[in-house]
């Protein structure tokens, strides 16, 4: 059973806001819209490798895109399988072209036909998130669990190569395809050991999720000024929508939609932690300090009453 399903990440749905609202004359446009391709294309690689993954549904339970605070800091975990006999971690790594597992050397590297590109490694990666996991599940009462880690490869056509010892490479980093086989094949394996509630286990994570998130209007060096205003048409995407009698209408499509400002208001605070009614009003572009202050009632926001601000409610 999945009791944790995929979502668009929070980081990607922060760039998707991002692109559309920041002028093209930001000096860091450009990556901007790199960091956004990357997060995308990561994103679309997980949803690839789900839809092997739901047939280990029927025996055991399913978490996917995990992130726990373990001893002060966070770990992210693509999926987590739960079965009766172990616990199965699977790390999810989109790439195109070949990749190289060197063991001599313990590099890994990306070939795309054009350069050859050196990358963090992705064993010692799910590794860290191993030891990380079994210190959280011990913290949590769940302790000796065997953990056993994998490394999907989400497109077919990408090549995995290896330089010196196959062996240990070919038992973690396979094509998505091949995961669910190889886990029921360990299972076979552990069928006389100790079995473990995974339906208790999966829902004491669950409730410890967060989303992963951090500040990339801070880190990209964007200031306030950088961010085009304008209520944006839940239509075409424009920005600009005028203000009519009880609804907003696109000046490209005219499409109206009465309820297009709320939809704007959330993405402020997709970008920034709070909104006043100034802001609003200016971020809007209206001149109705009620119209304003009625919206910002309604959006199921929390008002800070000592600062005058409306903020997110958010996990």
């Amino acid at each position: 059973m999945i009791i944790r399903k995929r979502m668009k990440p929070l980081i990607l749905r922060k760039y998707e806001i991002l692109r559309t609202r920041l002028k093209r004359d930001f000096t860091g446009f450009q990556q901007i819209e790199r960091e956004y391709g990357k997060y995308l294309k990561g994103y679309m690689g997980e949803v690839k490798v789900d839809y092997y993954l739901q047939f280990l549904e029927p025996m055991s339970t399913i978490l996917q895109d995990v992130c726990l605070k373990v001893d002060g800091t966070s770990v992210q975990l693509d999926n987590i399988i739960i079965s009766q006999h172990a616990i199965y971690i699977v790390e999810v790594k989109n790439y195109s072209g070949t990749i190289i597992f060197d063991t001599a050397l313990n590099q890994f590297i990306r070939d795309d036909s054009r350069k050859e590109t050196g990358f963090s490694h992705p064993i010692a990666q799910t590794e860290l998130q191993k030891l990380k996991l079994q210190n959280w599940l011990h913290h949590h009462g769940f302790a000796n669990i065997p953990i056993y880690t994998f490394i999907a490869i989400s497109e077919p056509s990408t090549v995995i190569k290896v330089l010196g010892d196959t062996e240990p490479i070919a038992k973690v980093a396979v094509h998505g395809e091949r995961i669910p086989h190889i886990i029921l094949n360990i299972e076979k394996q552990l069928e006389h050991t100790n079995k473990f509630m995974h339906q208790k286990i999966g829902h004491a994570i669950a409730r410890k999720c967060i989303d992963f998130d951090k500040e990339i209007i801070k880190e990209h060096g964007i200031k306030r000024e950088d961010i085009m205003n304008g209520v944006k048409c839940t239509n075409c995407n424009m920005l600009g929508m005028k203000r009519i009698p009880k609804s907003w209408q696109c000046p490209k499509c005219n499409h109206k939609d009465q309820r297009a400002h709320y939809q704007t208001i959330n993405e402020y605070l997709f970008l920034f932690p709070w909104i006043t009614n100034k802001e609003c009003k200016n971020f809007l572009q209206v001149d109705s300090r009620h119209m304003v202050s009625k919206t910002l009632k309604n959006a199921n926001l929390t008002y800070d009453p000592t600062h005058k601000r409306w903020m997110a409610i958010r996990k």
